[in-house]
């Protein structure tokens, strides 16, 4: 039974073993980033190829839309001569890929970027690097934002809040039960809770959220990434962070794995399936705001592109391209701004991390 396990399930079962159950954040920050088993470390998951197929992979026109809104917001910035364009898990590089050639058009912009990509994956870093090295801009990379200079900002997270780890608490009688890894009678791994409630855990929820029913699941991040887009867009910069999640705060268990293009357990084969959450974008924009950011948002990924000019963009490359390829664009245009619960336009949300003296930002104006 054990040569079936992944090397990971060891390693966690040793854990486990040594120092006992093993908070859910844990484990889903070790299936992601261990240093030898991790998930995002030794292979490229995106595509047809891969497990999962994110946006910039659909069509072209996500990149290119939200490299023209960071000229415009660069522009808005008092187009400042040197400006960093930091992208936090960059993937294949396609999304700043196809950012960097719609930003062409802005000659200045072009010339002012420094591009920082926040990429902790060695097999990833060598792709962006083959397919961002013939774009004549500067490219550096990094293993945390932290680890990026100071400095005007324009920072684009899309689909990387969502593969935080997150903590989960399950209300009993006697208390708020933070939720935990371990090994069950029968051998398997499980999903259990902690044997002494969470001290004080209702002060810091959401009020809102306080009288919530016995065995509801509360879900958190740590407040560490929200708080850092804060502090540096608060001064001089604006953050684009598109994601699926939930505008307001919220209960329930949103886990899931993926591998294959299919969802599966996420106890099964630690290390070998991706492991997301939803965003909580309340939660994120009360932090960056509590240090004196300015919030945009969160709005439908729908509304954000089509406030972009998706759809004109979207006919321009129709018209160019023969008719196999420009049904094929149709239907990257349908997918990325499908309604309904679970069309990505709406799922996605879009939501804006800005200094306060920058204005409206491109496509979050009121309607």
């Amino acid at each position: 039974m054990a040569d079936a396990r992944s090397p990971l399930e060891n390693e966690i079962r040793r854990l486990i073993g040594v120092a006992g159950p093993m908070p859910l954040a844990d484990y889903m920050q070790l299936c992601l980033t261990h240093p030898q088993y991790g998930y995002y470390i030794d292979r490229d998951p995106f595509g047809a190829g891969g497990d999962f197929v994110t946006s910039p992979e659909i069509s072209q026109m996500f990149g290119e839309l939200i490299g023209l809104w960071m000229a415009s917001v660069w522009q808005q910035m008092g187009a400042p001569e040197n400006v960093r364009i930091i992208e936090l898990g960059p993937g294949r590089g396609t999304l700043m890929q196809d950012a960097l050639r719609a930003a062409k058009v802005v000659q200045a912009f072009r010339s002012a970027i420094v591009v920082h990509l926040v990429e902790i994956s060695p097999a990833l870093q060598q792709i962006q690097q083959r397919r961002l090295e013939q774009l004549g801009v500067p490219v550096l990379w990094h293993t945390a934002l932290e680890e990026v200079p100071r400095g005007p900002s324009i920072v684009v997270a899309n689909e990387f809040i969502d593969a935080l780890p997150i903590h989960q608490a399950v209300k009993k009688p006697d208390g708020w039960h933070e939720r935990v890894v371990d090994i069950a009678p029968d051998g398997n791994l499980f999903i259990g809770e902690a044997r002494e409630p969470l001290p004080f855990f209702e002060t810091s929820m959401p009020r809102a959220l306080r009288a919530a029913p016995l065995d509801s699941i509360y879900e958190w991040r740590a407040d560490t990434m929200a708080l850092e887009l804060g502090r540096r867009m608060r001064s001089d910069g604006a953050a684009l962070i598109i994601d699926y999640g939930h505008a307001h705060f919220g209960l329930g268990d949103t886990l899931q794995a993926v591998a294959g293009h299919a969802f599966t357990d996420p106890l099964r084969t630690p290390g070998m399936a991706d492991l997301t959450a939803h965003v909580d974008f309340e939660a994120v924009a009360q932090c960056a705001e509590s240090i004196g950011a300015r919030i945009h948002g969160p709005i439908r990924q729908r509304d954000l592109f089509l406030r972009l000019g998706i759809e004109h963009r979207a006919a321009a490359l129709k018209a160019a391209a023969p008719r196999d390829k420009a049904v094929e664009i149709e239907i990257a245009l349908s997918r990325l701004i499908a309604d309904g619960a679970r069309g990505m336009g709406e799922l996605f949300k879009a939501m804006a991390i800005a200094a306060p003296e920058l204005g409206p930002l491109p496509g979050f104006e009121e309607p």
